[in-house]
């Protein structure tokens, strides 16, 4: 009986390390930007707590995070957060519907709003960051129109593919040890 809970918590805990967040890059190549069509940016994607959105944009914009209320209207005046510094990152840290709109009025009744339904993801927790492709040691600069950063595919990759391997090795050792016992 202690041998089949033993075995049982060094299989779990092996499969929890596997769980990675992803990080968007909001926009991808184009940013956050009033010509980003981010509607066709957002199709197919899917937002689980615990992943990272990165807003990237130039010191002439900004970002509001409001409710529902302030994003059908683009009410730029009773905002929930404010986010000027230009490379803006967000986890998202629990399920539900998130409003971003630009801070400037025009910007957001042209489009410049994005609404992302964050997935309930029960493997997350506070203590796994984030996990970013080996390829991609740092996030590119905030974009504007004449410096768009060409190498950033909208999603930076985590998970298997950079935790198998441990994951692999420490499951094989859990079970040698319990069968040893």
């Amino acid at each position: 009986m202690a041998k089949r809970l033993h075995v049982s918590v060094l299989v779990f805990l092996s499969l929890a390390l596997t769980c990675a967040a992803t990080t968007y890059v909001v926009g991808g190549n184009s940013g956050w930007d009033i010509s980003t069509d981010l509607e066709t940016w957002k199709t197919g994607k899917t937002f689980y707590v615990g992943d990272v959105i990165v807003f990237q944009f130039s010191s002439s914009n900004d970002l509001e995070e409001v409710t529902k209320e302030n994003f059908n209207k683009c009410n730029t005046t009773n905002v929930l957060r404010s986010y000027t510094n230009g490379n803006t990152t967000i986890t998202l840290s629990k399920p539900g519907p998130r409003y971003f709109i630009s801070g400037n009025k025009l910007y957001c009744l042209g489009g410049m709003k994005l609404q992302v339904n964050v997935e309930n993801n029960q493997a997350y927790s506070p203590a796994n960051a984030p996990q970013q492709d080996q390829g991609a040691a740092t996030l590119p600069q905030p974009s504007t129109k004449s410096n768009i950063n060409p190498t950033s595919g909208g999603v930076l990759h985590g998970g298997w593919d950079s935790l198998m391997p441990f994951s692999l090795a420490f499951t094989a050792s859990a079970v040698l040890w319990v069968l040893q016992i």
